[in-house]
């Protein structure tokens, strides 16, 4: 296929190049209705392509035309039978996942650290999650991914499981031998689905770790806008033929879709493949040497750490993504979000995420020379500002225990509920979840018995300053739980 051609861009140009006379949605029409100040801050280009599914240009419903050609110039890209485009994020597509292989009281065995769109989509489906608990690291106080070793014993134990899902790679760029799970899942023909939100970016160079759809993986739902180039709440869902029919994938993900597209972000999706194609191997190149500067040069500034390739070794540790950057503060004495905080309000640098131990920054293609010593001058001066109260000594981390199903997470959440304080919920069965957003891991969801342990997590992330989120109340001060001890269902 033509990996030059942008079918749907271009498309997008010629339609507006005709100076149609629209008396259709959307009501700005090009700008000419819209509040002044905005429209000339947004400019014209961008408001006459913000168009609406008419015959020339196709529907993402039902692709007949050029949004059907962008996509199949996706799928050939990254190597996948079928590529759906989703204006509703990475979420959409992990939705559609779930959606399209599990009926309620099915089995789906899944990470526990996983994104709260897993969560919702379990909800909707009425599935029952088989979680496997992550290899904690504890030296960062991180979670990597699930071990090869820990999904033949969950299959073994589950044998009826209609689907896996994975994270590749994690948030923090650590990916466990994802070849080995599909082989593993195949052999009971049980389909892999793969949370790739982070991981747009490694189809197109050997240097990083294996593309869901390099590893056999039977579905993906992939962030373009987060690491490759397209704008923001726009990604695809990679689909294999095999264990997954995709007719179906097409009617839930249109299902989950807004019936007014956006064609800005589908355009930005049709370029950025083409960009990621065409150039992605060279830039790509150009990011892993910035970032192993990078990171050689925190590792020599005072009671800071950016972990490497001494991560690997481990089942869950197989490969790792060097353009994420993990700055573990913890030996100055502070928590991430002190880091955050600091680095924001002294140096106007926003990092990606950050937590009880440690920041997290994302390179790509768009950072230059230029970009990493401004934040490694900004990262000196933090260490600087916070060494008096450097502590050495090595810090004892945790992450929450997986607490008890009691219930689906389904019929928890649409039981009867009464409200109480969250300090006297101990014991209660949940109604709803509870996270640490981002990257949003839940403490509990619907349907689990809260525990003291969780209510201690929960506290020592709010006194952190961390953005603990997810209750209906959002002081965090009561929680929805079921009224009754109802049987499992």
């Amino acid at each position: 296929m033509n990996q030059n051609a942008t079918p749907l861009f271009s498309g997008l140009l010629q339609h507006i190049k005709k100076d149609p006379k629209a008396f259709h949605i959307p009501g700005h029409k090009a700008g000419k209705g819209m509040e002044p100040t905005f429209q000339e801050f947004i400019g014209y280009n961008t408001l006459a392509i913000d168009l609406i599914n008419i015959e020339p240009l196709d529907d993402l419903h039902h692709p007949r035309g050029i949004i059907k050609e962008a996509q199949q110039l996706a799928a050939s890209a990254f190597g996948a039978d079928h590529t759906f485009f989703s204006v509703q994020g990475t979420s959409g597509a992990i939705m559609t996942m779930i959606l399209s292989v599990c009926n309620p009281g099915d089995k789906i065995i899944v990470p526990r650290n996983i994104h709260k769109s897993v969560s919702s989509a379990i909800i909707f489906s009425g599935a029952i999650p088989i979680f496997i608990q992550p290899e904690l690291d504890h030296t960062l106080g991180i979670s990597h991914g699930i071990t090869p070793n820990a999904v033949a014993k969950a299959l073994q134990a589950h044998p009826d499981a209609k689907a896996v899902l994975v994270i590749n790679p994690t948030y923090f760029g650590i990916a466990a031998d994802l070849k080995q799970i599909v082989n593993i899942a195949h052999q009971f023909h049980i389909p892999v689905l793969v949370d790739e939100a982070h991981g747009v970016h490694i189809h197109f160079h050997d240097k990083l770790p294996l593309s869901a759809m390099q590893a056999g993986a039977d579905m993906a739902a992939t962030s373009v806008h987060k690491l490759g180039g397209s704008l923001t709440q726009s990604s695809v869902l990679n689909v294999k033929d095999g264990l997954v029919n995709h007719d179906r994938v097409q009617t839930v993900m249109s299902m989950l879709t807004t019936t007014s597209t956006s064609y800005i972000l589908l355009a930005s999706l049709d370029v950025a493949r083409k960009y990621l194609y065409q150039h992605g191997t060279d830039l790509l190149t150009q990011t892993i040497k910035y970032a192993e500067f990078a990171r050689s040069e925190i590792n020599q500034i005072p009671h800071l750490y950016s972990p490497g390739g001494e991560l690997l070794g481990t089942e869950a540790t197989f490969d790792y993504d060097p353009t994420k950057i993990i700055i573990s503060v913890k030996n100055l004495g502070i928590t991430g979000h002190d880091a955050e905080v600091w680095l924001r309000e002294n140096y106007q640098i926003e990092v990606e995420l950050s937590d009880m131990y440690n920041i997290l920054c994302i390179l790509t293609p768009a950072d230059s020379k230029e970009d990493l010593k401004y934040i490694l001058n900004a990262l000196k001066h933090l260490s600087q500002h916070y060494q008096d109260g450097a502590n050495l000594q090595e810090i004892k981390v945790s992450v929450a225990k997986i607490p008890l199903l009691a219930v689906s997470p389904r019929v928890a959440f649409y039981a009867e509920y009464e409200v109480i304080p969250l300090q006297e919920s101990a014991g209660r069965i949940s109604a709803e979840s509870i996270m640490v957003y981002p990257p949003g891991i839940p403490i509990f969801i619907p349907g689990e018995i809260i525990s003291e342990e969780n209510l201690e997590y929960i506290s020592k992330n709010i006194n952190s300053g961390l953005p603990v989120q997810g209750l209906e109340d959002e002081t965090l001060a009561t929680v929805r739980v079921l009224k009754e001890r109802v049987a499992f269902k």
